[in-house]
């Protein structure tokens, strides 16, 4: 019963997402048009190549950083949650999150469905965000930002979750929790950015939510079998450090695409962010070398993206030392979340998204309310260490309503879902690990042997004995 519950929810979801599409087909027909002349062809080009360079963050820099910490059974599977988000979440963002997170505003809490189907959202700027470069390149961009944070998620969850379970998720999880929180944040009249609250490129709205929901996600399915009794270990470093550098280097879209243009803040949030992960990267190594003994490559790689993470808010906003020093805090402060208190606790957040996303992210978010500067971005505010302490405040207020927001909402979602599927993998299927279980695959058997005429081949092979070589 639950399954085929499962299934019908599955394919309305897929009847509504066509609805606007085919509602507003002859509009999208005729909408080509002159672009305007107030469209920047160096800031549209800038902002496009961001858009490009986040979506090279979750594909490959993000499934290969979280498939490489994975076991060798969970490989394929990590990398699914990754694949799967761009894939989801890009439609439900065309259809009806871009409107929710940006459109025209409902009582300072969400969007309005005004751009339902990317209505009305076509080459012409929109000054309310960006005017000078085209609305679908402001959509666009921002899209991937929305494609990211759930996939950010599947860190916590690892191992263990469902993916029938992890679609629905996703879905919901984006429609409830990421947009409304995106609008407050970022939408014009969002209610954080009228009390003057921060976030330039997604401390609060990515990586506090993302970190957050992951902690909540992790508690409700359980630990996974086998944690303390059996090792888990990742599985390819290697791929783990290539996944980080693609990582560092999208995250210059991320943070100075943010800037909506080729010019001096974006060169700005450029350098700080690179000195901010080179400064989190070194100091996680060093806490490493005094607490384990040895400096690893995976805290070095750990570090970089505790780094990134930390410096996302302020990036448009600090300047190049106090940007060092939020990358060292960052560091320390993660390394003990993940090193010290996880194991104190004993929650089971498989790869980290909690202590390095939720724990990094707000971090920086209060760095943002004590080293921002006007010196920087004359549309921001002086942080506490340039005079005013008001902004720390409301840093404060962002920080706690998104985390209210990630723990409340998360925790509904999951129950709701939980009443119509099961969200956690059986013993059995951890067992023989979800790349098999769900997907019916394994990432490293030889194709001859994967495929169904190298299984017939396989078993023939076996009751004559015969040795033959691979297909």
């Amino acid at each position: 019963m639950k399954n085929r519950l499962m299934r019908t929810l599955l394919m309305a979801a897929a009847f509504v997402m066509t609805v606007p599409a085919l509602a507003w087909a002859e509009e999208a027909a005729g909408a080509v048009a002159e672009t305007a002349a107030t469209v920047d062809t160096g800031d549209t080009a800038w902002v496009l190549a961001s858009a490009a360079l986040v979506m090279l963050m979750t594909i490959p820099g993000l499934a290969l950083f979280y498939g490489g910490l994975a076991r060798k059974k969970n490989v394929l599977s990590t990398i699914m949650y990754s694949f799967f988000a761009m894939v989801l979440i890009s439609l439900q963002w065309s259809m009806w999150g871009y409107s929710l997170s940006f459109g025209p505003d409902i009582s300072h809490i969400t969007g309005s469905l005004d751009w339902l189907g990317l209505k009305g959202v076509g080459f012409d700027p929109n000054p309310d965000y960006a005017a000078t470069i085209p609305h679908q390149a402001f959509m666009i961009f921002q899209m991937m930002f929305a494609v990211i944070t759930p996939a950010l998620i599947s860190g916590a969850f690892a191992e263990r979750m469902r993916f029938p379970a992890f679609i629905a998720f996703i879905i919901l999880w984006a429609t409830f929790i990421y947009d409304p929180v995106a609008h407050w944040v970022w939408g014009v009249n969002g209610w954080l950015r009228n009390l003057g609250a921060l976030d330039f490129a997604g401390g609060t709205v990515v990586h506090i939510l993302s970190g957050v929901s992951g902690l909540v996600a992790c508690l409700v399915l359980g630990r996974r079998k086998g944690l303390g009794s059996e090792p888990m270990i990742p599985h390819n470093l290697p791929f783990t450090v290539l996944g980080a550098a693609l990582l560092w280097f999208g995250w210059f879209g991320f943070n100075a695409g943010s800037a909506l243009g080729a010019n001096g803040l974006a060169a700005s949030a450029f350098m700080v962010t690179h000195l901010a992960t080179a400064g989190a990267a070194l100091s996680w190594v060093v806490t490493e070398w005094i607490h384990h003994g040895k400096p690893t490559t995976l805290g070095a790689a750990s570090g970089a993206v505790a780094g990134l993470v930390s410096i996302t808010p302020a990036s448009g906003f600090v300047e190049p030392m106090p940007a060092i020093v939020i990358g060292l805090v960052a560091g320390a402060v993660c390394y003990a979340a993940v090193a010290v208190i996880k194991a104190k606790l004993r929650y089971d957040d498989a790869l980290d998204a909690f202590g390095v996303h939720g724990i990094g992210g707000t971090w920086g978010a209060i760095a943002t309310g004590l080293f921002a500067t006007t010196s920087v971005n004359e549309l921001g505010a002086d942080g506490l260490f340039y005079g005013s302490s008001a902004l720390l405040g409301k840093q404060f207020i962002a920080i706690g309503a998104s985390w209210a927001m990630a723990i409340i909402g998360t925790f509904v979602i999951l129950k709701v879902i939980s009443v119509f599927t099961k969200l956690r993998a059986t013993d059995e299927e951890q067992d023989t690990g979800l790349d098999f279980t769900q997907h019916g695959e394994d990432a490293y058997t030889d194709f001859a042997m994967a495929s169904p005429f190298g299984a017939i081949e396989a078993h023939v092979l076996k009751t004559t004995n015969e040795v033959k070589p691979a297909l």
